[in-house]
């Protein structure tokens, strides 16, 4: 296994103490919350369930018999558990590269806490050296992407990917994303627009960080 997929692991595994009895806990997408599935199976017994935040998750989630729930049927989420493309200092977030950033905010934002799991090339002083996906529906595709290049962002569509909402994704190359709150509203009022990959007005509560020989909690900006 490699040093990077012995990172994921690590950080994984180190998510699990923070599940309590009896939660439902949301879980995110991506190759590091994989790794989190498996840990969570033998806890399968312990939690009442989970709300996975795409379909490949359920599905994973389901292997396991980790029992699933839609959002609708629950009240309450104590925990959400899911990775980052980017995280800043001041926990915010860039998400989407795996295309379920809609169903991972809608998640974050009804979760009472979210924690990131991520390893240290994860860490950015700003954030958008990696692409921004925008979900976008698919008839605003081009009136979208002349929106955003006015707000000097290139998109390009990522051909060939279709969301679990039907929609399809703009990932905006070549921006420096210096006020992530400002961005993340301005973005979002664009006509067509369903959700931009900016986890920041609503970002982690907590960041746990992989290195090559520790996982370690990071420290928020002041």
């Amino acid at each position: 296994m490699s040093n990077a997929e012995l990172k994921k692991q690590a950080v994984a595994r180190a998510a699990i103490d923070y599940i309590e009895y009896d939660d439902i806990v949301g879980v995110g997408t991506g190759s590091t919350v994989n790794y989190f599935i498996e840990y969570l199976k033998p806890l399968k017994n312990k939690i009442s369930g989970a709300v996975a935040s795409s379909l490949s998750t359920q599905k994973k989630l389901e292997e396991n018999g980790i029992k699933v729930f839609n959002l609708n049927d629950v009240n309450d989420i104590p925990i959400y558990i899911d990775g980052a493309d980017e995280v800043n200092l001041n926990f915010q977030l860039i998400k989407g590269g795996g295309g379920a950033l809609t169903r991972e905010k809608i998640i974050a934002g009804a979760s009472a806490k979210f924690i990131c799991i991520v390893d240290e090339s994860k860490i950015v002083d700003v954030l958008g050296k990696f692409p921004l996906p925008v979900e976008v529906l698919p008839m605003a595709r081009s009136f979208a992407a002349r929106e955003i290049i006015k707000k000097q962002g290139m998109p390009v569509w990522r051909e060939g990917f279709i969301t679990d909402n039907d929609n399809i994704i703009l990932d905006i190359h070549h921006m420096d994303i210096l006020e992530p709150i400002k961005m993340e509203k301005v973005l979002n009022q664009i006509p067509g627009v369903v959700t931009v990959g900016l986890f920041a007005e609503r970002g982690a509560d907590i960041v746990l960080v992989s290195d090559a020989k520790t996982v370690k909690k990071l420290k928020i900006n002041k």
